[in-house]
Order: structure tokens, then sequence, then C-alpha cells
């Protein structure tokens, strides 16, 4: 009797830290749909971790535009600068309601949240760069920002970033 007690509690110690392996790595192939309300906006549920400072982001987000007109396409592109980074997650939003606006185009590894149209990864791998195809609506027209998360490892992250658009070219700011 005493064998079969240390057995079951053996088999229960594996059972719980297979459960735990599960949970660390639970999302893998981008975030899930709730992460769209979450009471911490942009950020992944990565357990007592925290989105890093700004200040530090090894990144870069550009948009081609902040101005959409019916039907608009801009593109949206993450840069690391020698860091590799292994997902993301963004939204566009209207820059006078801040509603989520417009839609993304899925394209391979990447996997779109539509309920709040963002743009997630589709795979945990290394990645160098991203470029993503936003589409407004074909009704409305204003000014669009984008914002979200990117994660470099399951700890590391930064969260709130908004792209960067460039000034036209010849023209200063």
């Amino acid at each position: 009797m005493h064998r079969t007690n240390r057995s079951f509690s053996f088999l229960t110690l594996v059972g719980c830290a297979l459960l735990v392996i599960g949970k660390v790595d639970a999302f893998p192939d981008g975030a899930p749909a709730d992460t769209c309300v979450k009471s911490r906006t942009n950020e992944p549920n990565h357990g007592a971790a925290r989105s890093q400072s700004l200040a530090n982001l090894p990144y870069q987000v550009t948009a081609s535009s902040n101005v959409y007109g019916p039907g608009t396409q801009i593109q949206v592109s993450i840069h690391g600068q020698q860091d590799l980074f292994r997902g993301f997650f963004l939204q566009a939003r209207d820059a006078q309601t801040n509603e989520w606006i417009g839609s993304w185009y899925e394209t391979p590894n990447t996997k779109t949240i539509p309920e709040c149209s963002s743009v997630t990864h589709a795979d945990n791998r290394d990645k160098e760069q991203a470029t993503f195809v936003w589409q407004a609506p074909k009704d409305r027209q204003g000014q669009v920002y984008f914002t979200g998360t990117i994660v470099k490892n399951y700890g590391t992250y930064w969260s709130s970033i908004i792209a960067a658009v460039p000034a036209p070219f010849g023209r200063h700011q």
C-alpha cells in the first residue's frame, strides 16, 4: 500500500508539472480574442511579467500613413534593430473616437481578430521583421493609429507601442 501511494504521488506531481509547462507557453500561436477586452489593454497574460519601458524598445513600428479614406490600405511594419521577436499584437484605432476600426489582411504566420480590428502572430518562431496591410472601412475617412505589443520572449515584452508615421520625403517636421 505504501508503494501505491508513492506511485500516485509521483504521477500527481508529473501531471501538475505538465499543466504548469502547458500554461507557461499557452499562446504560441498568437493572442486570444479576449486580449481585446482585458483590463491591461494590449498586454499578454504572461504571469508575473510586466511590460518593459518604451524608452528601451529595440524595435521600430512604422505605418505608411495615419490618414485614411474609404477603402484605403495602410502598411504597418515591425523591424528589429538587432533583436529578434517572437510575437506581436496590433490594433487599429480611430484617432478621434478610439474605436477599433477597419480590418487586417491575413498573411502567412499571422491571424486576425476581426472583433477588435487586430492582427497577431500565428507561430512563436523568431522573427526579424513583419509587415501587415490594414484596410480602412469603405464608408469612413479620418485618422487612424496603430497600437499594440511586441513580445521578445515570454517574460520580455513592450506594450502600448504606437506606430510612427515617417514624414513625407523632403518634408521636415
